[in-house]
């Protein structure tokens, strides 16, 4: 399965990168695709930090398919192609910390090579960092990152962070072998994965009481999931009126209020809400047509507009928000 998007415990963590190492020669560049869906060729990357602006940062590490997944705020902000261990030199899975970061490194075990945006995830050698991506698992256990995308992630992440690597051998918190849209909690319960029915809600603030809210709406899954700080803490069935796709959008809570009722709650008062990134040519334009698409459980919708505040990210796409296995029950959700 592959990560799916048209969108550690550690906060935004901005650092220069004035002194950053210069590209080695034999590591590989790495080239933006513009799409967080699909397969990614060696040293392809996707990267959309505006999606959730905020939020603890969790990067998972999937050994099978060779791509890391980075989650802020429970969801998905990048995406690229890596080389981990080869035969012999396996990189373990398992929940790491982020235990040092250095912009400009060199092995001491292998001939003094360069690591540019090294991030060290143990004492016996494994780190993350730039590197040369064959298309296969070809390094010593540590994870070869294209060097743009190192750069970037060096950017995002901060000491004390977490990182999550998957093999589907060893079980995993947060199924880091087959990672989704959104980042599934480490206490994943049947209860979190089973369908919904019309009318039904989830609302569960107590997992997370404070902290940063995101909100995504799945067209395919035809559900609305909220997170708080990282944590999924409500989810429920949405009915779609009209015919078409919602397409793919991401909008900003601002300060104040519109004057008039909220589309999902008459009993409350319309956020503003700016528009941060659109596809213009499909679905909704703006916040309010995605209010005249959507319906929403009336209960829901007061608990939901009463946990939103300034700078809440709300992410619309038409993908599933978890990769499905056999008949269509997701394994990776809220």
């Amino acid at each position: 399965m592959k990560c799916i998007m048209t969108i550690s415990i550690a906060l935004l963590s901005v650092v220069p990168f004035a002194r950053a190492m210069p590209q080695p020669s034999f590591h590989t560049k790495g080239s933006p695709t513009g799409k967080p869906t699909g397969p990614l060729k060696p040293g392809e990357y996707w990267w959309a930090p505006h999606v959730a602006p905020a939020g603890p940062v969790v990067v998972l590490v999937s050994i099978p398919q060779q791509i890391m997944c980075v989650y802020r705020n429970g969801v998905l902000v990048g995406r690229t192609s890596v080389s981990t261990g080869s035969k012999g030199h396996e990189t373990p899975a398992g929940v790491f910390t982020i235990l040092e970061k250095n912009d400009t490194h060199y092995s001491k075990t292998y001939n003094n090579a360069p690591m540019p945006h090294m991030q060290r995830l143990t004492w016996s050698g494994i780190a993350m960092h730039s590197g040369q991506l064959p298309g296969y698992a070809a390094s010593h256990g540590c994870i070869r990152m294209p060097y743009d995308f190192s750069k970037l992630l060096f950017g995002l992440t901060a000491k004390g962070g977490t990182v999550v690597i998957g093999d589907e051998k060893t079980p995993q918190p947060h199924f880091a072998a087959n990672p989704g849209i959104l980042l599934a909690p480490k206490d994943v319960t049947p209860d979190m994965l089973r369908p919904l029915e019309k009318g039904e809600y989830q609302w569960n603030p107590q997992r997370s009481p404070e902290g940063q809210i995101s909100v995504l709406f799945s067209g395919a899954d035809r559900m609305v999931y909220v997170y708080r700080n990282g944590q999924p803490i409500g989810r429920a069935p949405i009915e779609i009126i009209g015919r078409g796709p919602l397409g793919g959008h991401v909008f900003s809570m601002l300060e104040g209020a519109t004057g008039k009722a909220s589309w999902w709650s008459s009993s409350r008062s319309a956020y503003r809400w700016m528009t941060v990134s659109t596809d213009r040519t499909r679905g909704v334009s703006n916040f309010e047509d995605l209010g005249k698409r959507v319906r929403i459980n009336p209960e829901f919708a007061v608990k939901l507009h009463d946990v939103l505040k300034p700078g809440t990210s709300v992410i619309v796409t038409d993908q599933p928000a978890a990769p499905r296995a056999g008949n269509n029950f997701p394994i990776l959700a809220n």
